[in-house]
């Protein structure tokens, strides 16, 4: 998770220069497409079979996660980039209302109160370092960033379970990349009436999205896989940390104290939360799924 927050950070820095020059609905068209082509190679190069028995979960997975992912290019395309990842980062409160919201349906189910604590400390870190604003203007923009958060919480859930059912990383992201392909080149032939002309610089940028992107879906589908939701939420608060630094490195951002103090709340609720996993988790509940086995 830490290595997807990472690769997360970076292609958002290079979604935010992209933009420039294609459309939200372009650049997931050209991330899905890198990302099924590169899953496809590693998949026949592992001899691992893409035919799946599990058609209708990933019919799901690809659709709230290629929603939450247009939602989210474009409300980067249209806001500053600290507001629209601020806004995404809400996935892991949306998640942990979901799941005590399905604890209090089933009656039976229990959650671990100190862990929902981590989720929102982490997030009350994220306010610190970004402290988005929004004017009018920005309203609608605004509100399909944190849509984006909320539909991102369930594609995570689909993807735990996809994990729990014994899909391996490679073909859970493969269709998803299938599903952003087609979802991009349909939204982007009807709102855009075609593709965009390419230079050198934009071409890279769009393979730089893809394979950063996918790469990190790998290690994210992973992680979920084998962990509690919560603390992977509470693990993907580091990205804002990644694109804090990216900020003071690339844009010359200033350090400031409640930046300080927001980091260190971050990394405090990964590390509470992963201390929590390791005492309630079932043992050796990691060597359950291995991709390798498949």
């Amino acid at each position: 998770m830490v290595l997807a927050t990472l690769l997360f950070a970076t292609m958002g820095v290079c979604v935010k220069l992209a933009s420039e020059f294609y459309a939200a609905s372009e650049i997931v068209m050209y991330r899905g497409l890198v990302g099924a082509v590169m899953m496809a190679l590693l998949s026949q190069r592992q001899g691992l079979s893409l035919k799946t028995r599990l058609p209708g979960m990933h019919v799901w997975r690809s659709i709230s996660g290629v929603s939450s992912l247009c939602l989210w290019f474009y409300a980067i395309s249209h806001l500053p980039l600290a507001t629209a990842m601020t806004l995404n980062y809400m996935s892991s409160v949306w998640m942990a209302l979901f799941l005590l919201g399905g604890a209090v349906l089933m009656g039976a189910q229990r959650l671990d109160w100190r862990l929902m604590a981590s989720v929102l400390l982490g997030f009350a870190g994220v306010a610190l370092i970004l402290r988005p604003t929004l004017d009018q203007q920005q309203l609608w923009h605004g509100l399909a960033g944190l849509l984006s958060g909320m539909i991102a919480a369930m594609a995570y859930l689909q993807v735990t379970a996809l994990g729990r059912a014994g899909e391996p990383e490679l073909r859970v992201v493969f269709y998803f990349s299938l599903g952003g392909c087609v979802a991009g080149a349909v939204i982007t032939g009807l709102t855009q009436g075609g593709l965009q002309p390419h230079t050198l610089w934009g071409a890279a940028l769009l393979l730089a999205v893809g394979v950063l992107a996918t790469t990190a879906q790998v290690c994210l589908t992973r992680a979920y896989s084998i962990g509690r939701p919560l603390v992977n939420a509470c693990l993907q608060y580091l990205g804002i940390v990644f694109s804090f630094i990216y900020g003071m490195l690339l844009f010359k951002d200033p350090l400031t104290w409640q930046a300080a103090i927001g980091m260190l709340l971050i990394i405090g609720a990964g590390i509470a939360a992963t201390l929590l996993r390791s005492r309630v988790a079932p043992p050796a509940r990691d060597s359950q799924f291995n991709p390798a086995d498949s």
